[in-house]
């Protein structure tokens, strides 16, 4: 996915690269189309109200799918650096980079969940600052533990692409909306026991700006973007609603998947302990699929 969206000089209208387009948009809407069949049953149980959906919005943080998934109290306290470094590999290739997401869904939104996205995503850039920049506070994490290019499991390839899909397509924009919004939801708690990790491991604060600002920031933007995105929204055409929560669910089934497999890799050198806050292993996740863009990703 990462290939397309990459600026590229202008190719004489070269036919093959409409091909490959036509290609790509016909892919996507196939996984795109399997995914939602998985989740739409549990997205038509959501409310059309805004008082009710944002409370059924909420209640994802605990239990939606892959919350509470003990691989991340074993990466807070048991994790080695290869282990660490094998995840971090795998979390970063399948980011799809938060901050271009939020700028290509927010595209002829209504006036004020627009302005909200704007300033969700003038967050995301440092408010102007490069040093702020979210991405280059990953790139900086990277280099500390050098991560070197990896080959990423399809799992991780199929969350970025589902992730792309949704803000690059206007018929998923509701959906794109919903998944942005469950990952400012659940991204506080999963940080800062990566963050925790990173501190027993000996990682330097800079180089942990990332994760250790995402426990805190999220938490406002979460907020933010509840009350002037998702209640706007569904305010104003109720029907977007089951959008939404299909969205969110499709985000939060494939970071379970994410989990599952990367739990299943880490246990070839050490098994996973369920340690500390009691967390409790939800369902796996059963959705077959395909990634739309198998390669192997540079992460430096």
């Amino acid at each position: 996915m990462q290939p397309r969206l990459t600026p590229e000089l202008d190719d004489d209208g070269d036919d093959a690269t409409l091909a490959y387009e036509l290609e790509m948009r016909s892919a996507e809407r196939r996984w795109i189309t399997q995914e939602r069949a998985a989740v739409s049953s549990a997205a038509r149980k959501a409310p059309r109200d805004a008082d009710g959906f944002i409370a059924w919005f909420e209640r994802l943080k605990n239990n939606g799918p892959g919350r509470l998934h003990p691989l991340f109290s074993w990466l807070a306290t048991s994790a080695t650096v290869d282990e660490m470094r094998w995840f971090l590999s795998q979390e970063r290739g399948a980011e799809a980079g938060f901050e271009d997401l939020v700028a290509l869904t927010q595209v002829r939104m209504p006036a004020g969940p627009k302005l909200a996205m704007t300033r969700n995503f003038w967050d995301e850039m440092g408010q102007g600052h490069a040093a702020g920049v979210h991405a280059s506070m990953l790139d900086q994490l990277a280099t500390q533990l050098r991560l070197g290019p990896t080959e990423l499991v399809w799992e991780s390839l199929a969350l970025s692409n589902t992730m792309t899909t949704l803000a690059t397509n206007r018929d998923y924009a509701y959906q794109s909306v919903g998944a942005l919004g469950v990952i400012e939801l659940t991204e506080p708690g999963r940080a800062r026991l990566i963050d925790d990790g990173l501190v027993r491991l000996g990682i330097e604060g800079t180089a942990r700006r990332y994760f250790a600002l995402h426990a805190t920031v999220d938490v406002k933007h979460a907020a933010a973007w509840t009350r002037e995105v998702l209640r706007p929204l569904i305010v104003a055409e109720p029907r977007c609603a089951q959008l939404i929560a299909e969205g969110a669910l499709l985000r939060l089934a494939a970071g379970a998947r994410c989990f599952a497999r990367y739990e299943a890799e880490l246990q070839t050198s050490a098994k996973l302990e369920t340690v500390a806050l009691q967390l409790v292993r939800p369902p796996a996740t059963s959705i077959a699929g395909l990634a739309l863009d198998r390669h192997t990703a540079p992460l430096m």
